[in-house]
């Protein structure tokens, strides 16, 4: 028995491509190049990062937000 072809309603956009990325797709890449950047520029400060609290709440933050 042959298998039945499913036919397209809308026929393939040939001219454009229409790929949508959610916004963190730009904004995390970006903010580790920063930060990395950051630490190449001033190693000297890396060590100061970890004991700051609003450095440290900022992470728990985001780390809440993802975990929804």
């Amino acid at each position: 028995m042959p298998a039945r072809t499913h036919t397209r309603l809308h026929p393939a956009n040939t001219g454009s491509v229409d790929i949508r990325l959610p916004w963190w797709a730009l904004a995390l890449p970006a903010l580790a190049f920063i930060a990395l950047l950051a630490l190449i520029l001033n190693p000297s400060d890396a060590h100061a990062a970890s004991g700051d609290p609003a450095i440290t709440q900022l992470f728990e933050r985001v780390q809440q937000l993802l975990a929804r």
